[in-house]
């Protein structure tokens, strides 16, 4: 169980750094003349914090016990929302690769632990 419990921190910490990004990504869109782009920016922003809010929910209800349910949940959040960020604005260099790389590694070490929770000690 210990490694469903590594997991569940890691995808906490993960939702903890994407709340502090969303805010920052609102910060970027009050930087910038109303316009489509300023409520591109600030929608962004939302979807952000509710992807980080909802993975830290999940990691706690469900990933720290180890559920498999909690398990494909997050793994498919976190997945599409790193995967997307990795495409389109880590790799065309719009951020510094560090910080920007924590994200995706946070990432890839939460489904890597929490994998291995659920293959260890499977509890269907």
């Amino acid at each position: 169980m210990t490694h469903a419990k590594i997991g569940s921190a890691l995808y906490v910490v993960w939702g903890l750094l994407h709340i502090k990004a969303a805010y920052d990504e609102f910060l970027l869109a009050a930087s910038i003349d109303p316009g489509l782009v300023h409520g591109k920016l600030n929608q962004g922003a939302w979807d952000l914090l509710f992807f980080a809010l909802v993975s830290i929910v999940i990691a706690i209800l469900l990933n720290w016990k180890n559920d498999w349910r909690g398990y494909w949940m997050n793994l498919v959040l976190v997945s599409a929302a790193d995967i997307g960020f990795i495409i389109f604005v880590l790799l065309p260099g719009y951020v510094s690769f560090f910080p920007g790389i924590l994200g995706p590694v946070f990432w890839i070490s939460a489904a890597i632990f929490s994998t291995l929770g659920i293959r260890l000690n499977p509890t269907r």
